[in-house]
């Protein structure tokens, strides 16, 4: 995946603090941007003044971002020098590209506005709202990810350590000699970073910025099985020396990476180590951002940014509640018709969880025909889509195993756009750590939420789709992104993928209830001070995951505040507008145009999003 943090326009929109409105209610930004919504047809002069800039933010943010260049295939020809370099995190780093992120921002908001309209009125509003949404935060909270609501600088779930070798095996590609010398400048570059991030980690325990003791001891499991993996074996050595070998080229990679890797990676590795083992001691078990510096905020600031609405913490636990109760209600009725009346819903999905017809066995033959199994659910929904979508992804979808170093404490499912070229296809990553936590009946949800028609369709048509400026089809937004996965969920009921599999649609509402519970236990935690137990027995209560599934997502909760709500918000107003769209147009509404028009302009603000498609209503549909 694309790193989000690291194009810094490109970002996941993290927003004004502090709001409590309701999620109708449009922002400062939305109130302004529709103040223009009379024009009809862009002035063409401002237009193309308008994609200029837009381009030259772009190329401009790449050359910030070797990693960047890299994830879309773009590290070739004058950009080669990307491939050796890995993005540049020191303080001096953040703080240069900081300034250029406002520089930019000031050029795009010299444009005039008013001038513009359709999508190029859709463009301005994204990027301008990312670009003030990011600073906003960052300009406020002086630690963990600037801009954008991640407060720890190292945990289970950021950090070099946890994301630089499954980069580096995956998007780093190895065709000649210079690659392969290219690999081993950021064998080095990896030890930097993580050097980098020990002494921004420890500024910000000098300021109370702490992670809470059971996410250093999930971190510390991570860190430690990468420190102890025989040298060899390990994916920063093993991954050069396959992949040289496979394509010819000669040299002693195995023995060059190996001293790069037993040197200066396993120092700064350690000095990690280090930092967390001495932090354990005197490491707090509150979950919540509540106790960190203008904590109360942060999570605002959180949820803000990764919804894109002004939901309070209040609304979003009530909507959270109401959601369990109704989704609970519908399950139930499935699982009765099944038979399944004893006990409570969260009763009867662990009972299914633990139904050995839906286990497949947790070997590396039963893991293999568990991705089978998914490859078969892609091959029969992407035969419907033409009934449901205009346009159509070109590039392909790979299913691959999560890798095994940071699956202890990796999400149950993530998604890695492809690159520009269509040289390397996106791909739809699944934790296999234990095939009990994956049944059977929960994997054709995952799949149509990763994948088709979820996340690798809607990224890959924002790539594909031309006359849009290139870095909006980069950008990504949790309310947009994961909204539309979760509503793919939905689609995929709707277009028929459980007839006669009812326990593979008490998965799908087993998927809709997880992200019903992520709102109730996100606010409960970092806004009503929930402790980490209250969060999983709540989790465990309603859904019946086993305990290492509850454990993994709570905890995932504490250190990405906010990001957990994204998924139903965005959910619900991707329903509303279609809603909303076929009460106005009636015969007239098609589900293919309604899709395309909120897909083929690339991801934006729910907010901008809402205008886009009353903009295409008001146009006929």
């Amino acid at each position: 995946m694309l790193d989000r943090r690291r194009l810094l326009l490109t970002a996941t929109a993290a927003g004004a603090v502090g709001a409590t409105s309701a999620l109708a209610k449009p922002s400062a930004h939305a109130k302004k941007a529709a103040a223009h919504a009379a024009r009809k047809v862009s002035d063409p002069a401002t237009e193309k003044q308008l994609n200029a800039v837009l381009e030259k933010v772009f190329q401009e943010q790449l050359k910030e971002s070797p990693q960047g260049l890299t994830g879309l295939g773009l590290d070739k020809g004058e950009n080669a020098w990307a491939k050796s370099k890995l993005d540049d995190n020191s303080p001096a780093g953040i703080a240069r590209a900081l300034r250029l992120q406002k520089g930019w921002l000031a050029e795009v908001k010299a444009i005039d506005r008013s001038k513009l309209a359709g999508v190029a009125a859709v463009n301005y509003d994204t990027v301008v709202y990312q670009g003030e949404v990011s600073l906003a935060g960052a300009d406020r909270f002086k630690y963990g990810a600037p801009g954008y609501p991640a407060p720890y600088v190292l945990s289970q779930l950021t950090g070099s350590y946890q994301s630089v070798p499954d980069f580096l095996d995956n998007q780093h590609s190895i065709e000649t000699k210079e690659d392969a010398e290219a690999y081993l400048s950021r064998l080095n570059a990896f030890a930097t970073a993580m050097n980098n991030e020990t002494e921004l980690a420890g500024a910000d325990a000098a300021k109370g910025v702490v992670p809470p003791d059971f996410v250093i001891d999930k971190t510390l499991i991570q860190m430690k099985a990468l420190r102890s993996t025989p040298l060899e074996q390990t994916t920063l050595v093993s991954s050069l020396v396959r992949r040289a070998k496979e394509k010819n080229i000669a040299g002693d990679w195995g023995i060059r990476a190996g001293k790069i890797v037993s040197g200066p990676v396993w120092e700064a590795l350690d000095g990690q180590i280090r930092l967390m083992e001495g932090w354990r001691p005197k490491a707090v078990h509150d979950a919540g951002v509540w106790r960190l510096p203008d904590g109360a905020a942060y999570y605002a600031f959180g949820t803000r940014s990764q919804t894109t609405t002004e939901m309070s913490p209040d609304e979003i636990h009530k909507l959270g509640l109401d959601l369990v109760a109704k989704i609970g209600a519908d399950a139930d009725k499935i699982f009765r018709s099944q038979g399944m009346t004893q006990g409570t819903v969260g009763e009867r999905m662990a009972a299914l969880f633990k139904d050995p017809r839906f286990i497949y066995p947790n070997t590396d033959p039963g893991k293999e025909e568990l991705l089978a199994y998914l490859n078969g659910r892609v091959k029969a929904v992407t035969q419907k889509l033409p009934q449901y979508f205009g346009a159509l992804p070109k590039a392909g979808l790979d299913i691959r195993r999560v890798p095994k170093a940071i699956e202890a404490g990796a999400p149950g499912g993530y998604y890695q756009t492809g690159t520009l070229d269509g040289s390397r296809p996106g791909a739809y990553y699944i934790n296999l750590r234990d095939t009990a936590e994956v049944p059977k009946w929960t994997l054709p949800t995952l799949t149509y939420h990763e994948g088709i028609p979820g996340h690798h369709l809607q990224g890959t048509l924002a790539l594909e789709t031309p006359g849009i400026p290139m870095i909006r089809r980069v950008m990504w937004f949790a309310g947009y992104g994961e909204g539309w996965a979760l509503y793919s969920e939905q689609l995929a009921d709707e277009m028929g993928m459980y007839e006669g599999d009812p326990f593979g649609r008490i998965g799908y509402l087993h998927d809709a209830m997880l992200r019903a519970v992520r709102l109730v236990v996100d606010s409960g935690m970092h806004a009503k001070r929930w402790s980490r137990e209250q969060g999983i027995k709540f989790y465990l209560d309603h859904l019946g995951d086993k305990e290492e599934t509850g454990v993994t997502e709570v905890e995932r909760y504490c250190v990405w505040p906010g990001q957990a709500c994204s998924y139903m918000i965005g959910k619900m107003t991707w329903l509303r507008l279609r809603a909303a769209a076929k009460a106005k147009l009636g015969a007239k509404f098609d589900i293919r145009r309604f899709h395309d028009a909120g897909l083929l302009t690339g991801a934006m603000p729910l907010e901008v999003l809402e205008r886009r498609i009353d903009d295409w209503v008001a146009a006929g549909g």
